[in-house]
This record gives C-alpha cells, sequence and structure tokens, in this order.
C-alpha cells in the first residue's frame, strides 16, 4: 500500500468479498470468497489480518441475511518462524498469540509459491505443499522497487539489491555520481527497512547536504545514521505492540502509545483533533463509517454495447418547460 488508490483498492475487495459471499448459492464458492489469504507476516500482515477478523466479527456482524460474517477465514502465511520476528521473541509470541485469539490461523514456514484467481499454494519447510482456496489475496511480504530504480541502474551502473533498490554509499550517493542521492525506500544502505521512518531520515540528510554544497560550505559532513525511533504495529482495538529499544509494550498499554505516536506525526492542529474524535468515536462503538466502495466490473453508467454494436444515437430531447 504505497499510495491512497492502493489502500481504496485493498478496501474495495475486502468488503467486496462479503457482497459477493452474500450472493453465492454454492457454499464451496461462498467460503472461498469468506477467506482471505495473507503473504507476509511483518507489520503490515499483521495489521491487516488483525482487521479483517474485526471487521468482519464487529463492524459487518449484523449487515447480512445469509451469512454469518464471523465465519470469514484470516490466514497469515509467512516462510519465517514467528510473526514480527524483528520485534523480539517475547512480543513475537503475545502477537502471535493475540492473532490466535482473534480467529487468525497463523502458518509459519509456508512460502507462497502460487497465487491464482482461485487461492494459492504455499510449500512447507518440509517440502509438501498445500492448497488454499481463497478468493481474496493480499501480498503483505514487501514490495520490489519503482521501475525508475532499474532506469537509474541502468544509466549509472549502480548496483541494485534483491528487491531492486539501488545500493548507496554512507553519504546516499551512488559510487561514481556524487549529484545524484537516493533516498527512502528506493536506496540500499545497511539493510536498513523500507519504512516511513527511514524515509523521513534520509530525505532530511540529503536535503541538508545539498544545502550545504549551495552555500559554499566546505566542511566534511558525517554519513548518514539512521536514528531507530522504534517501531509499533497495530492488531485490534486495544490490541498493539511497541518497541523502542529495550523498551517493550503490548496489550493496552502498547494500543495507547501507538494511538499517540499517529497523532502526534499529523501535521496540524485541526487534523490531530478530527483524527482523535473520529477514532474515539470507532474505538467506543465498533462503526465504521467510511464503507463505501465500487466494484471494479461493474459498469458505471448502463449496459456495455457488444464490440461492433452500433453508438446509441445522442440524447437530444429538450429540456422540460420551466413555470413562468
Amino acid at each position: 500500500m504505497k499510495t491512497l488508490d492502493n489502500a481504496l483498492e485493498v478496501r474495495r475487495k475486502l468488503y467486496g468479498a462479503f457482497e459477493r459471499a452474500e450472493t453465492a448459492t454454492d457454499p464451496a464458492e461462498r467460503s472461498a470468497w469468506l477467506t482471505f489469504a495473507l503473504v507476509g507476516a511483518g507489520p503490515t500482515g499483521v495489521e491487516l489480518a488483525g482487521q479483517i477478523r474485526e471487521i468482519a466479527t464487529k463492524t459487518l456482524a449484523r449487515e447480512f441475511s445469509s451469512i454469518d460474517p464471523g465465519e470469514a477465514r484470516v490466514l497469515l502465511f509467512d516462510g519465517a518462524d514467528a510473526v514480527l520476528g524483528a520485534f523480539g521473541p517475547v512480543l513475537s509470541r503475545r502477537v502471535a498469540r493475540t492473532l490466535r485469539d482473534l480467529g487468525v490461523e497463523v502458518h509459519l514456514g509456508s512460502i507462497a509459491t502460487q497465487v491464482d484467481e482461485h487461492g494459492l499454494t504455499v510449500r512447507r519447510h518440509d517440502g509438501g505443499t498445500d492448497r488454499f482456496e481463497a478468493r481474496t489475496v493480499l501480498w503483505t511480504a514487501g514490495v520490489e522497487a519503482p521501475p525508475i530504480a532499474a532506469a537509474l541502474a541502468r544509466a549509472t551502473g549502480a548496483d541494485q539489491d534483491r528487491a531492486g533498490r539501488i545500493k548507496v554509499q554512507p553519504d546516499l550517493t551512488i559510487p561514481g555520481h556524487p549529484a545524484i542521492r537516493v533516498v527512502g525506500d528506493l536506496m540500499s544502505l545497511d539493510e536498513l527497512p523500507g519504512m516511513a521512518e527511514v524515509a523521513m531520515q534520509s530525505g532530511a540528510y540529503a536535503g541538508r547536504r545539498i544545502r550545504h554544497e549551495l552555500e559554499g560550505r566546505r566542511r566534511v559532513s558525517p554519513p548518514f545514521r539512521y536514528l531507530d525511533m522504534g517501531s509499533a504495529a497495530y492488531i485490534s482495538r486495544g490490541r498493539a505492540v511497541v518497541k523502542m529499544g529495550r523498551f517493550h509494550a503490548s496489550g493496552v498499554p502498547g494500543w495507547l502509545i501507538w494511538l499517540f505516536i499517529h497523532i502526534v506525526f499529523l501535521t496540524g492542529f485541526r487534523s490531530r483533533i478530527g483524527a482523535l474524535l473520529s477514532w474515539a468515536v470507532v474505538f467506543a462503538s465498533g462503526s465504521r463509517r467510511e464503507r463505501a466502495f465500487i466494484s471494479a466490473d461493474t459498469p458505471s453508467a448502463g449496459p456495455v454495447a457488444p464490440p461492433g454494436a452500433p453508438a446509441d444515437p445522442p440524447d437530444v430531447r429538450p429540456d422540460p418547460p420551466r413555470p413562468a
């Protein structure tokens, strides 16, 4: 989810799956629509898994007549041996326990080898394979660098990592091209993750270096050093985990810290107050107002004529008479 459009597309698929399940007459097809598979048990996968179960059991609990949304299966796959491995073994075990309490089926040591419109196939550590029928599969195991990275590598001869990111020097420049700096999740340096905090700090560093050069400062600037501000992952209402150095928090305390962090980083006083009030309503009542979506395969204005059919004549009816 790099853009707002990506997030809206995910929401469309989630809510659309419940609508498809409501109209399905075949039990197997209905079950497939009510099965959601997520590949990758990092922060994004864990947060989405918890949110889907919360939507199914609370938000949509009494919204349908033919299905019980609470029966929705949420499958979380990861090739590692723990969820949120970067948070340490203690928090990882707590998160896994919380997910299972929510009804999420955690499949560790499972690598997705094939995904199609009907589901996915995963390979276990023992070499065996399992097939899962799921009409909604969400990839939460990271993304490749955008095409501009490959174009830049070809033009400059820069090396790329496995995800296609540009390998940079400690000052964020490309070897042999001191005028080009690469930041954010487009750069590869010291195995830093593609997170917003890395992008913010690297962008600020590059901006300072450029400003110093334009001002004619000759002092040698230190190399870029990432200051780890910690990590936080939201699971469900009242449940989150936070890791800041040696400080760990989970459950309600972790959730409150997570809320505080996200409100603080919003821009503008009105945005913070608005978010605080809207979130308070959601957390207190469990309702979600923003649930509108448009199905991609639904025509937006009337039926579509078959290929080669003559176009409809234009509507030339006069406007209705207006009262004097």
